[in-house]
């Protein structure tokens, strides 16, 4: 296989990030096809949005945006801030990236989120 297309393969897309700022490409049921995430599949229809239970995903897919980094009343939303408001170091690092996207946007979070093993990592 040629080193671009191999290394192209491996850069995650705006579909791979998770509605509340999760990194879902490191995850290994989402690579191994168990898990679709929580975008995928509703644009094709091959998941039923109606049938979803995280409200988090339901409020941001139904807007039509790409994560929760789009919504301007992300501030006062009350199902994702009690949402990153949980026990956990994650629900802290999950806001943390929705708060870089909003402040640099998606592609600049791309370049950092693809070096991650987790699904959340260190800023430059």
């Amino acid at each position: 296989m040629n080193v671009t297309i191999a290394l192209k393969a491996k850069i995650m897309s705006i579909k791979e990030i998770g509605c509340c700022g999760a990194y879902c490409k490191t995850c290994k049921p989402f690579n191994t096809g168990t898990c679709k995430g929580c975008k995928l599949g509703y644009d094709t229809g091959e998941r039923d949005l109606s049938k979803a239970r995280c409200k988090i995903k339901v409020c941001c897919i139904g807007r039509g945006y790409d994560s929760c980094a789009d919504c301007s009343e992300i501030e006062i939303c009350s199902v994702i801030n009690e949402f990153y408001d949980k026990n956990g170091y994650k629900y802290g690092k999950y806001r943390q990236a929705i708060e870089f996207i909003r402040e640099n946007g998606y592609e600049e979070f791309l370049k950092i989120a693809d070096n991650w093993t987790n699904a959340y990592g260190k800023y430059k």
